[in-house]
């Protein structure tokens, strides 16, 4: 099966939905008027619609036939605080937010995949349409699970998608087992003795303290993580002080940590606690600890990613499917929705080079318009092969 003739035809429609969605970006819970955009056409294309999960999020659902299967497909709506670069006429109207990671084209595809099935019916069951807000740093699709996303939409496995700068257009990488990393991070303050400058025997000086912690935890992955499983540590941002001559109270850093696995995970947090705590009372300081585990590891269930694959096949060809791609140590809070559910992640390529090379959260960065037809047609054919049918598919081709 080649791309769904119907998405093909919605191709001019959907890139105008996308550049109006770039043009007006907004961030984590504060996706109000996208969220009404795309509730809008949900009720325009004949869906019930559900709002207020998280906030922000909108779930549509979509029945056909009489089968009592269920499935859910999510798309994130969020952009990132970024000013952006570009200067063609679809740019950010709201200085210091971007679409620079395609949330926009993720919005557009799952919509045309909405449209084309409601017209369609091309699939027995029911499918609810996930729009996820805060994907970016706030877990929105945790909150949208801890507020009873699958308790009120039950689905048996749940579906996401993701485009990727330097993969080529017209191609979609995916693989069972974990395809991102876990995304933690930890906060620390260390609490000393405020003093003058000159007289530091007078307090407890909190700087070389923290030094010696950044410096010590860098052995957290090197000594105390197993060899072989992937981890990083990487400490990002500290402060602390307010002029020349005053050695400070406190300072304070955080960082993050990254794994593919819970153990690893374990292993990090109780390292961190333990150094912070122990480097700071052996100098007669206090380290106060936080560890925020925001995103798990988006771990792709077998099964449903066979399936994937398959569908992936049908809408672009089998040579086309990149099944031995690498995970990566980025993170993606689709990650807490396959914890509760089987599913699958997959990534499409958004192009290599000039056109769709650029990486995400680049200030320069935008969705590759070609890929709207590619994603949107596999959400369709994804649906065909989950939720079969007897006859004929969108293109008259029967389906899987």
């Amino acid at each position: 099966m080649p791309l769904v003739d119907r998405v093909v035809a919605l191709a001019g429609e959907m890139r105008s939905w996308r550049h109006h969605l770039h043009a007006h970006p907004e961030t984590a819970f504060q996706e109000h008027k996208t969220a009404d955009f795309v509730a809008e056409k949900l009720k325009a294309f004949g869906l019930d619609v559900h709002r207020g999960l998280a906030k922000t999020g909108v779930v549509g659902t979509l029945r056909s036939g009489n089968s009592n299967r269920a499935i859910g497909l999510r798309a994130d709506m969020d952009a990132l605080d970024l000013v952006e670069l570009n200067e063609f006429a679809h740019r950010s109207r709201h200085d210091g937010k971007m679409h620079g990671c395609g949330h926009d084209g993720h919005t557009t595809m799952l919509l045309g995949a909405a449209q084309a099935l409601s017209e369609s019916r091309s699939f027995n069951g029911t499918v609810h349409f996930i729009f996820q807000p805060a994907e970016e740093n706030e877990a929105g699709g945790r909150v949208m699970v801890q507020e009873g996303l699958f308790e009120r939409f039950p689905v048996e496995s749940v579906y996401g998608m993701h485009n990727m700068p330097g993969i080529e257009l017209g191609k979609i990488a995916l693989r069972p087992g974990a395809m991102m990393a876990s995304a933690d991070f930890f906060f620390v303050k260390i609490v000393g003795t405020g003093t003058h400058g000159a007289m530091p025997n007078k307090g407890i000086d909190p700087m070389p303290i923290a030094a010696e912690i950044v410096l010590a935890l860098q052995t957290v992955v090197a000594r105390n993580v197993d060899p072989i499983e992937p981890a990083v540590l990487s400490v990002t941002k500290i402060n602390g002080g307010f002029t020349t001559n005053v050695i400070p109270e406190s300072v304070e850093l955080c960082g993050t940590t990254r794994a593919f696995s819970t153990r690893v995970q374990d292993v990090m947090e109780r390292r961190i606690r333990e150094l912070c705590e122990g480097i700071a009372k052996a100098h007669g300081a206090v380290a106060e600890v936080r560890y925020d585990r925001r995103y798990p590891p988006t771990v792709n269930s077998a099964d449903e990613t066979e399936i994937a694959a398959l569908a992936a096949a049908d809408t672009i060809g089998t040579d086309n499917v990149l099944r031995n791609k690498p995970p990566t140590m980025g993170s993606e809070d689709f990650g807490w929705m396959l914890l509760e559910r089987p599913g699958c992640y997959v990534w499409l390529g958004n192009g290599t080079g000039a056109e769709g090379g650029c990486m995400v959260h680049n200030p320069r960065y935008d969705f590759n318009d070609d890929a709207l037809k590619v994603g949107a047609s596999y959400w369709v054919r994804l649906v065909e092969r989950l939720l079969p049918k007897a006859g004929a598919g969108l293109d008259g081709a029967r389906a899987a």
